[in-house]
């Protein structure tokens, strides 16, 4: 563990993306280092994707303990690690890097954070549930793969590109779990999340400054009032999907909270510390209020 040493930064850690300047781990994870005295600073580096191998070999300089990794990089560093933990090899995506004397090991907390957030902040267990998840690309991969291992009853996975849904709707047949793939639009859809018990959106639709942010996959009156609505988006932290969940009567769960969970995991690691985890979400919510 690193402590502060007379006020000189005595450790670096960080985050790679391209771009990376929307991120808010700066703000939370320095905000977590500076709570439990640790001689750190947390920084952004936006790394081209041709950059990425020379980048983290310099990751083995004793000074870094180790970097979060944020799209697109999450495939790409993985041929450049000395390791990867098993669940980052399911999940075929590393999001954090461990510098163990100059040995990098990756890891993937983004399911640990899915489930935490879920459990915790959501006060939900998805064991035995039916669960509709909107989307088919890395996220949805994350979060099957954390599904399956809690045992969740059913799976359905809505994408336009239905072909890339039928691919993780094999995966989660492979492992038990009765699935099924189906178009993000019209009656099959509306069906899937009437019947939901958890929703789970892994697109990008509603998420500020991208291509659709004041759209959503659903409205009201295609979802449960008993259902947990789970937006992995986190830029607004109320969503449109969300507004239109709680106007259904449902619980509803923003993106904020995975997005402190996993990091969270990866303090963890890198510090040996207990993560402040009520800092750490205070100081993410207030960046998007105030950003």
């Amino acid at each position: 563990m690193v402590r502060r040493n007379g006020g000189r930064v005595s450790a670096i850690l960080g985050i790679i993306g391209f771009p990376i300047k929307h991120s808010i781990s700066p703000v939370f994870q320095q905000a977590a280092l500076d709570y439990c005295g640790i001689n750190a600073s947390y920084q952004a580096w936006e790394v081209a994707p041709d950059a990425v191998g020379a980048f983290i070999q310099g990751l083995r300089d004793p000074d870094i303990l180790g970097i979060n990794v944020t799209v697109p990089h999450k495939e790409a560093v993985i041929p450049h690690l000395d390791e990867v933990d098993d669940w980052a090899t399911e999940a075929g995506a590393v999001n954090t890097v461990v510098n163990h004397s100059g040995r990098l090991t990756g890891h993937n907390t983004d399911g640990y954070g899915f489930l935490k957030a879920l459990q915790i902040e959501g006060a939900f267990n998805p064991q035995g549930r039916g669960v509709l998840i909107l989307g088919a690309g890395g996220a949805a991969r994350g979060v099957v793969l954390a599904l399956i291992r809690e045992s969740v009853s059913s799976l359905t996975i809505a994408n336009r590109t239905v072909a890339r849904a039928q691919r993780l709707a094999e995966l989660a047949r492979s492992r038990g779990i009765t699935s099924e793939a189906i178009p993000l639009v019209g009656d099959n859809l509306a069906r899937a999340a009437g019947r939901a018990e958890l929703i789970v959106n892994c697109t990008t639709i509603g998420m500020a400054h991208g291509p659709d942010e004041k759209g959503t996959p659903l409205s009201w009156r295609q979802i449960s009032p008993t259902a947990m609505v789970y937006d992995l988006v986190y830029n607004p932290l109320e969503t449109p999907l969300l507004w239109e969940a709680a106007r259904a009567g449902a619980r509803t769960l923003g993106g904020i909270a995975m997005l402190v969970y996993q990091g969270a995991a990866s303090f963890e690691m890198w510090t040996g510390s207990k993560a402040p985890v009520v800092v750490m979400m205070r100081t993410a919510e207030q960046a998007l209020k105030h950003g």
